[in-house]
């Protein structure tokens, strides 16, 4: 361990040290990472000898201790309370990251808003008191006598304003403007960011006052800073979607108080972030009323709820020598499996075609229920077969052509019906005797992507008839 006042070089990628400079970190491989620090021994309590939290206590049995539940608090955003497990709880430390103008701000802004019997401090490092005070009149926000304003970077006049104002609920926008002077790195390198944390950690547990934390995040899409940032903190959200959309997506990556994967979704307007309550229709609401071809409409899970997305294919003769491949929404490794799953089984050659797959809305799935909706918009595609308007299809395929159950299929079969949709294509593998309430309806069980040609034409069919 380097001694203090001694030069070391820290990763800012993974927060590696090294006593001599690398042009490539050893630790996480990438290039020109490691910045110069110079070590310095933090000031500890000197009548205690050590930092006292809240945490210090005599070992006790499980039995000897009183599990009492937090009284959250609930705010006028029931979208955001709902992914937190139910409402804020006290004490807590709240990690928010997404991409430059998501809306970070702005919900920090409304939740304020909407706490307005609570006292709150807002500090922003990026902006001015003017600045913010002109942003809240913009979305017509009541910031009333209870909120106060600071812009400070400087973690310790940071720290002298909360214990002056004592308020129940701080926003720090954002942690990598945030500063210790007693370390000599600059504001957003690892360390700066990791005692950062750790200081308002403390606070918020031993003065029990909730923090968010606003956080960027880097190229790849992470949220910028050490790992140990996201285990410090008690949740974690991230807006995935970005801010070209006009649709926002709050996810929970990790909630000590409450589930997790669970989403909020949002869309963004001149007065801020408006809540959707019920995203089950939202991706739907501006699909066509007839048939199409080359799409399909899959019920995915997303935490405890079920949505429904619009996968789209479009299969053309290429220009080019190698034929494009392009995935928006889902994983492109994925895709190219499909497809090669399609050729084997169902005798279609894509060499010599471009193909696009684009799930509608901005969502980036990753859950296996997926793949026979893309296999079914591709056929679609491929057959000019037009995929009947009220069906829906869910299963994971294998490398075989089989098709697999997945997960709480009977929600999903439930949530079809409610929406009036008239078919489901599953895997017949998940059949049981509870799939016999569903009474309008009509079940397709299928055990191999080989019968998708048949299901689309007889159902085409059909509706012929019945027109």
């Amino acid at each position: 361990m380097a001694k203090r006042g001694a030069t070391i070089y820290r990763c800012q990628n993974c927060g590696y040290e090294a006593l001599q400079w690398f042009g490539k970190c050893p630790d996480c491989n990438q290039w020109n990472t490691l910045v110069e620090e110079t070590v310095i021994e933090k000031v500890r309590d000197s009548s205690a000898g050590k930092r006292l939290t809240i945490f210090s206590s005599e070992p006790k049995l499980f039995t000897e201790v009183n599990g009492k539940e937090f009284k959250r608090y609930h705010t006028e955003i029931s979208e955001f309370d709902r992914i937190l497990g139910g409402g804020i709880v006290p004490g807590s430390l709240i990690l928010i990251g997404g991409a430059p103008g998501v809306g970070k701000s702005t919900l920090m802004l409304q939740i304020l808003s909407s706490l307005d019997k609570f006292k709150s401090l807002y500090i922003s490092g990026e902006e001015s008191i003017e600045q913010v005070k002109l942003r809240a009149d913009r979305l017509s926000l009541n910031m009333n006598s209870n909120c106060y304003i600071l812009s400070e970077t400087n973690l310790e006049f940071i720290l002298e304003a909360i214990n002056k104002i004592l308020p129940t609920f701080v926003v720090v926008d954002s942690i990598q403007t945030m500063y210790n002077p007693n370390i000599s790195s600059a504001p957003g390198s690892v360390s700066q960011v990791r005692e950062v944390c750790a200081e308002l950690l403390n606070v918020a547990k031993t003065k029990n006052i909730t923090i968010f934390i606003l956080g960027h995040i880097t190229k790849e899409g992470a949220i910028a800073g050490p790992k140990v940032l996201e285990h410090l903190v008690d949740t974690v959200l991230y807006f995935e979607t970005e801010k070209s959309n006009i649709y926002r997506i709050l996810r929970v990556y990790k909630n000590r108080f409450g589930p997790t994967n669970e989403i909020g979704v949002f869309e963004m307007s001149s007065a801020g972030l408006k809540e959707i309550r019920e995203p089950s229709k939202l991706f739907l609401h501006e699909r066509s009323e007839e048939s199409v071809v080359g799409t399909s409409i899959v019920p995915i899970i997303e935490g405890s709820r079920v949505l429904f997305i619009e996968i789209q294919a479009l299969i053309t003769p290429t220009l080019f020598p190698i034929p494009r491949r392009m995935a928006s929404g889902m994983d492109y490794n994925r895709m190219a499996l499909l497809l090669a799953v399609i050729e084997k089984k169902i005798g279609y050659n894509f060499v010599n075609k471009d193909v696009f797959i684009n799930i509608i809305g901005g969502l980036k799935i990753k859950e296996p229920a997926l793949d026979l909706g893309v296999i079914c918009a591709c056929v679609s595609n491929v057959l000019e077969i037009p995929y009947p308007y009220k069906m829906v299809v869910f299963g994971e395929v294998g490398l075989l052509g089989e098709v697999r159950p997945v997960v709480q299929s009977i929600d999903r079969v439930s949530e079809s019906e409610r929406l009036g949709f008239k078919y489901c294509v599953l895997s017949k593998y998940v059949l049981g005797e509870e799939y016999k309430k569903f009474k309008n309806i009509k079940l397709l069980p299928i055990s191999s992507i080989e019968e998708i040609p048949s299901i689309l034409k007889s159902i085409m069919e059909r509706n012929k008839t019945s027109d």
